[in-house]
């Protein structure tokens, strides 16, 4: 059985900073790539950051590039999304997910992701 628990998440002004966390259980953390999505209320979920079971590869939507960091510790089953400057537009529940691949230009897609944590809300206010 594969988990994901999502934490971190939480109420920030703009223009401040908050790292989210995904531990996870139930399969080999280091053979696949992990991703993090979030969704807006009365929005679609919405592909945020992808990385690659090495680490050597990152991959960013555009409104988050130069923001957002993602990284993980194969070591402790757990992925980072480290969130910098926030804006009121990030504010949603944040989402982990993991993929049977372990890279790929594909991983902004939801459809390449096979298990999802419960979300963790993150709110910016103005």
């Amino acid at each position: 059985q594969v988990q994901l628990v999502e934490s971190g998440g939480g109420l920030v002004q703009a223009g401040g900073s908050l790292r989210l966390s995904c531990t996870a259980s139930g399969r080999t953390f280091s053979m696949y790539a992990m991703g993090w999505f979030r969704q807006a209320p009365g929005k679609e979920r919405e592909f945020v950051a992808a990385i690659s079971w090495s680490a050597g590869n990152t991959y960013y939507t555009d409104s988050v590039k130069g923001r957002f960091t993602i990284s993980r510790d194969n070591a402790k089953n757990t992925v980072h999304l480290q969130m910098n400057s926030l804006k009121p537009e990030d504010t949603a529940v944040y989402y982990c997910a993991t993929s049977p691949l372990t890279y790929g230009g594909s991983l902004y897609r939801a459809e390449r992701y096979d298990y999802w944590g419960q979300g963790t809300q993150v709110t910016v206010s103005s």
